[in-house]
């Protein structure tokens, strides 16, 4: 079908532009599967939206098909895959014209890593060459795997190709290396003429070639230092004088203590250009997004990054320099919960690319692995160098890398936005102790608390000033803490602000064995100068810290159901918590009541009581959802005992989004269901794929 109409630009005056429109929509229609809803493919929805086939005739004409939409596969063209003529030399043999996607990769492999890629024209004599490695006999034997098929006649898989599969296959199936081993034997029983490795272990040996290798660093058992460097030749602990080993039966010091797993981050980000498709997507950010103002859509959308851009103009002069997220956070490998310990990987995510590709696992880079079994807390910065002097190394002086999707080296830069994480590891990575009287990191020396008696713990409820000035709200003593408030919001702290309270900081000695040190009052709630401090760019960022909306979720469901289901351990409204209300003298009708020798507690009306906890627990048990959207909780929900146990982090953000509302416009009095159902649309708009920032601000 004519695609020429799609680069017109009188769009609304074109007879050439509504005739290709008019036969578009017809084409789309025929596959639309009796429904009078496609998706849109227009500049603005670009595939993601129903809409009916009117509504996507006029944002055709007002805002333009989406240019980089070439192929219709959404609306019934077939997608085509690039097919090799295998009669362009009929005298070559089957393993010689045998070509596949991992050929071609390989081979942007070789022309990359090994020189044979042309030279960059573009450069200066005055930028430093980039030199070429030496020739790899063991990628030659990769690459020789990748063009003999698996057997003789099979077009489909070489040798190379099915045994990755096979081994992808093992780690998502969760396979053990026997069991592996066993499906082996069996293959080369069957199938004899079929070139299969014998075991495992030689499985694994093909992709040696492709030099996936990590780094075992060895460190002080008590967090105190890397056996790295200075200190690589060192056999225990300068600080806290720990041996680096752990003694076996027989006395030899061979085995460390703890040790660090490093993979390195440069190879990992040449890889994301040695293929044509990936290369041309990492400059997706900037060559093929449709900018718009109104929406996010992208972190490329953000301030944060805009802000970045103009300070950073050589950096983000070429699409190619790579922008990163950090995210980590400790979890239990075993299955054995009973048994603790806390393992903390440091995941790498690359922004280039589109955001239907950048947050899929196969592009996440597993950067550290900092072992347990406890957490290394503030002490991760000990942890973090190795990927720090990456970082550093990445944006000072670059890494020579092949592009295959232009055929020429160029020197690849990174540099780390922000990182993502819960609140707790928010505090560890900072450098913001998020925990005391100035726990707040965004209102830093102004942050508002309260001590409360009876409950032991601070109380937050200076919110109240980030409203507009004329907020009804700023006057509602009685419904918050019994006071107007019309003072401003707190003043950001960066840039030099921010370095001049680091500077009130002494060194920090890191190590458990250091033990806890008291900080005086000028230097606030720092508890370090973190590490990320080192990048000469960090402290002008203008968001350096993310918080990850899923633990946020599952904090507030826990308390919202703990405290509707009045379940004692978990509830908000607790005794203590009536008894400091009555302390700080508001909220007088939830007040404990003394009558004769018994004091009781008056009920809440946001909190569910006797038949209404049955009949909650009834509807919930009763709730189905579709496959792989939620857990069907029939099984957490004890009718008879009024209990909901076993819910994952997904059903909380499920649970929370969607099912919220419907629970407590059943239960509730009007106001407290609508102040639910708010925070309910809040969170929903905030993970929505589009983000309108008019609604956001």
């Amino acid at each position: 079908m004519d695609k020429s109409w799609m680069n017109l630009g009188d769009r609304l005056v074109s007879p050439a532009y509504a005739e290709g429109v008019k036969n578009f929509l017809t084409m789309a229609q025929n596959h639309c599967e009796e429904s009078d809803r496609i998706r849109c493919p227009c500049r603005i929805c670009c595939n993601n939206h129903f809409l009916p086939i009117f509504e996507v005739e006029s944002h055709l004409f007002i805002k333009g098909i989406n240019p980089n939409y070439t192929q219709w596969i959404f609306h019934g063209e077939e997608e085509t895959l690039p097919i090799i003529d295998d009669d362009t030399d009929p005298g070559v043999g089957v393993e010689e014209k045998y070509i596949d996607d991992m050929d071609r990769m390989l081979d942007d492999i070789r022309a990359g890593t090994f020189g044979d890629a042309p030279e960059d024209n573009t450069t200066s004599s005055t930028q430093p060459s980039i030199p070429h490695p030496s020739p790899n006999s063991t990628f030659d034997q990769l690459l020789q795997d990748a063009r003999r098929p698996l057997f003789d006649g099979c077009t489909k898989f070489s040798k190379l190709s099915f045994v990755v599969k096979l081994l992808h296959i093992k780690t998502l199936g969760g396979w053990s290396i026997k069991s592996f081993d066993m499906l082996i034997s069996l293959l080369r029983s069957t199938f004899p003429d079929a070139k299969l490795p014998s075991s495992y272990e030689e499985a694994r040996s093909l992709e040696r070639g492709l030099d996936f290798k990590y780094h075992k660093i060895h460190a002080c058992p008590n967090d105190c230092i890397l056996f790295w460097k200075e200190y690589a030749d060192l056999n225990e602990c300068p600080i806290c004088k720990a041996s680096r080993w752990m003694p076996n039966t027989h006395g030899s010091r061979v085995i460390p203590q703890k040790v660090l797993r490093h993979f390195p981050l440069k190879p990992r980000l040449q890889r994301l250009f040695v293929t044509d498709k990936i290369a041309c997507d990492m400059r997706w950010h900037k060559e093929q997004r449709v900018p718009d103002e109104t929406s996010m859509r992208h972190p490329a959308n953000s301030q944060s990054w805009k802000t970045f851009d103009q300070a950073h103009c050589w950096f983000a002069r070429d699409a190619r320099s790579v922008r990163l997220g950090l995210a980590s956070d400790g979890f239990n490998p075993f299955n054995n919960l009973a048994k603790p310990y806390s393992i903390w990987p440091v995941i790498l995510v690359p922004y280039n690319l589109p955001p239907w590709l950048c947050m899929k696992d196969q592009f996440f880079m597993t950067s550290l692995i900092i072992p347990g079994p406890k957490s290394p807390g503030n002490d991760i910065d000990v942890y973090l160098q190795p990927l720090i002097d990456e970082l550093l190394e990445l944006w000072e002086h670059g890494v020579p890398t092949y592009d295959a999707s232009t055929k020429e080296m160029f020197m690849l830069h990174a540099a780390l936005l922000w990182t993502i994480n819960d609140f707790p590891a928010y505090g560890n990575l900072s450098g913001w102790s998020t925990k005391g009287k100035l726990a707040c990191p965004s209102c830093n020396a102004s942050t508002d608390s309260i001590w409360l008696k009876y409950g032991r713990k601070q109380c937050y409820m200076g919110h109240r000033r980030l409203l507009p000035a004329g907020h009804i709200w700023r006057t509602r003593k009685r419904l918050f803490n019994g006071k107007e408030d019309y003072r401003m919001p707190p003043n950001w702290v960066e840039g030099a602000g921010l370095l001049t309270q680091l500077q009130m900081l002494g060194d920090v000695q890191f190590g458990k064995s250091c033990g806890k040190r008291k900080r005086p009052a000028e230097q606030l709630n720092w508890t370090k100068k973190s590490i990320f401090f080192k990048l000469p760019y960090w402290s002008m960022l203008r968001l350096r810290h993310n918080l990850d909306v899923m633990h946020v979720e599952k904090n507030i469901f826990d308390n919202l159901l703990g405290t509707l289901m009045d379940i004692p351990g978990k509830t908000k409204d607790n005794i203590n918590s009536r008894r400091d209300l009555e302390n700080l003298g508001f909220r007088k009708e939830l007040h404990l009541k003394s009558e004769g020798g018994r004091v009781t507690m008056p009920r809440a009306l946001y909190t569910l009581h006797g038949d209404e906890r049955n009949k909650f627990c009834e509807w919930l048990a009763g709730v189905k959802f579709s496959d792989e959207f939620a857990s069907n909780v029939t099984h957490c929900v004890s009718v008879r005992d009024c209990k909901i146990t076993g819910l994952k982090s997904h059903d909380h953000h499920v649970f929370l989004q969607r099912l919220l509302p419907i629970v407590v416009g059943g239960f509730l009095r009007s106001d407290i269901a609508l102040a639910l159902t708010e925070l309910s649309s809040f969170f929903k708009e905030l993970c929505a794929r589009n983000l309108d920032v008019n609604r956001l601000s």
